[in-house]
């Protein structure tokens, strides 16, 4: 069971977008698919972890962090902890002294987590602008969880912008168990419509992430197929902004946003800088005769 003020939307907050493509969204870290504190942790093991299906793991996220809303830096800590949650994405959960008290109101609302307790609401006000219940916190923490005590969590939707030590950060922290490796390839990847050749490469870059399919990147060369450019965008906290294009096939049909790559990529990820990769419901992407 998720607890519920990890769910909600904030109400009033600037909408981001998404923080994955949609072929991205359900990767793997300690809490999720199967990584060791999820519900389906793999049985591929020698141990057994005693305990709940629920899991909760907080550990120190030892760089600055600051989040900023209508101007006003509200959020500013060195002493951060990520909570680690199954079928969640870490938290990032501050001291309350890393607040700024006079930008945080209390209110009524509540809500029950059965792993952590009762959760108390704040609102987010700064002059005429205010994010209702952006902020909570456990002030009696369950018995299983008295580590939650005096550190409170703020929405990442509620901030205007957040800062992982100076750089501005969109989606969420990245997680440390969570990592990106871009290598190079001989491998001949064809990517097909049908019989319709849309790419083809003998040197892609391979990138592989946690708990993802491999993807492969091909250069802008390799296409066979005319593109045209989407409005669509996604950031990746691990590589940065998506952009996206609509394959046209020679008979005229359209497969939208099958195509995306990253113009900057965030410096870790800056090898598949104006690559491409391929994914839609239309296409196969053969590696070496296979599919993928």
């Amino acid at each position: 069971m998720a607890p519920v003020e990890e769910l909600r939307n904030v109400s009033g907050a600037t909408a981001l977008p998404p923080t994955y493509p949609d072929h991205e969204e359900h990767h793997m870290s300690l809490t999720l698919a199967h990584g060791p504190l999820s519900p389906t942790a793999p049985a591929t093991v020698n141990y057994r972890l005693d305990g709940p299906a629920h899991k909760l793991l907080m550990h120190p996220f030892p760089r600055r962090v600051r989040a900023e809303f209508a101007g006003r830096t509200v959020l500013d800590t060195r002493r951060g902890v990520l909570v680690h949650e199954s079928n969640l994405l870490p938290r990032l959960y501050v001291p309350e002294a890393d607040l700024d008290a006079a930008a945080f109101e209390a209110t009524d609302h509540t809500t029950h987590c059965p792993f952590k307790g009762d959760a108390t609401y704040r609102s987010l006000r700064v002059g005429d602008r205010v994010v209702e219940n952006a902020l909570w916190a456990y002030p009696e923490p369950t018995a299983a969880a008295p580590w939650l005590r005096g550190y409170a969590s703020l929405y990442w939707e509620a901030a205007d912008a957040w800062f992982d030590e100076d750089d501005h950060v969109h989606g969420h922290l990245t997680d440390p168990f969570h990592r990106v490796d871009i290598r190079s390839s001989s491998r001949h990847v064809r990517v097909l419509a049908g019989d319709v050749v849309v790419a083809e490469s003998r040197s892609p870059l391979v990138l592989s992430e946690t708990g993802l399919p491999l993807r492969y990147y091909l250069s802008p060369g390799d296409v066979q197929v005319s593109l045209e450019p989407s409005a669509t965008r996604t950031r990746c906290p691990y590589k940065g902004e998506a952009d996206y294009r609509t394959a046209r096939l020679p008979d005229g049909r359209a497969l939208t946003d099958a195509v995306w790559g990253y113009a900057d990529p965030l410096p870790e990820s800056a090898r598949i800088g104006g690559r491409l990769s391929f994914l839609h419901d239309d296409l196969r992407v053969l590696v070496d005769g296979e599919p993928t």
